[in-house]
């Protein structure tokens, strides 16, 4: 189990608290002496979902679709917006 001091906890406490949340625990100490354990609660990180792709069963059962000019879409709105087709 890993043990840093206070000062080094702070600076790198996100990075601390996502591996505790992946279930590794870590002691903070002041001068050496150990003061707290930090450790994850059950249950309580989400699981994060899986984004990629999440459209795909949609698109191939043919409940979707995604028009041919999709890349493309609004081109005409954006540019007049930022003063392109004068």
């Amino acid at each position: 189990m890993q043990t840093v001091n206070i000062h080094e906890a702070k600076t790198k406490l996100s990075k601390l608290i996502a591996r505790a949340v992946e279930g590794e625990d870590f002691i903070i100490a002041k001068a050496g002496k150990p003061l707290v354990k930090v450790t994850r609660i059950e249950g309580s990180a989400a699981k994060p979902k899986n984004r990629l792709g999440f459209m795909a069963d949609h698109v191939k059962s043919g409940t979707m679709k995604i028009p041919d000019d999709f890349d493309t879409m609004g081109q005409k709105d954006i540019e007049d917006m930022f003063g392109l087709n004068d």
